[in-house]
């Protein structure tokens, strides 16, 4: 009967759309859509996406895997370490410069070690491979070792690497502390004298 009222074709068309009893189902029906119904996530995996609310954040669960005995003991041993040998070198120049004004040319080149070491480090170690030859030679150097070492160790580091750092730090101290106590014994006599580079090295090696 709609399609014989010739005066209001469009309208018909309209009403024949809209009609609640109209079997026909419009092609743009979200419902029948493929690819809103391929975009709506199933419920399995938004019970995967969504936390469990009963299940609160465990730190612990985290620290499993670490070496705990390890970091500890290889921090404090090469904190206490680096400590050393930056003292003696510390106390080296303070013993040759009686001003603190000349103090400054000699504390560039104890500090750069230290920040070169920290700044490689971050790079290479953390972002970059922890067991590389980079990364192993850093932790060889006495100077880069107190550094390099703490930071490659929550990723495990072979015992003999270990021992092998332990040593030549250990060894780099003693002989940082022979030169400042070599250094002092000249510069205390000198006071009053301003130190250059060739005098401190003539210092470290004087004999009488």
């Amino acid at each position: 009967p709609l399609l014989l009222n010739s005066d209001k074709p469009v309208a018909t068309v309209t009403t024949s759309a809209t009609t609640p009893g109209a079997t026909t189902a419009s092609p743009a029906t979200p419902a029948s859509s493929p690819a809103v119904a391929a975009a709506s996530p199933s419920p399995d995996e938004k019970a995967v996406a969504t936390p469990q609310p009963g299940q609160p954040f465990n730190i612990w669960s985290m620290l499993d895997g670490l070496p705990i005995g390890s970091i500890i003991g290889g921090f404090l041993f090469f904190f206490l370490g680096g400590y050393l040998l930056y003292s003696a070198m510390f106390a080296a120049i303070g013993s040759a410069v009686d001003d603190q004004t000349d103090a400054q040319q000699f504390m560039f080149p104890v500090t750069i070690p230290l920040i070169l070491s920290y700044i490689v480090s971050i790079n290479v170690i953390i972002n970059g491979d922890p067991n590389g030859p980079l990364a192993f030679w850093l932790s060889m150097i006495p100077f880069t070792s107190p550094i390099a070492m703490v930071m490659r160790l929550p990723f495990g580091v072979p015992t003999w690497q270990l021992l092998l750092s332990g040593a030549l730090l250990i060894a780099g101290f003693v002989g940082v502390t022979w030169v400042a106590a070599r250094i002092y014994r000249v510069g205390i006599l000198m006071y009053g004298k301003k130190v250059t580079y060739g005098e401190l090295s003539k210092w470290m090696f004087y004999k009488g």
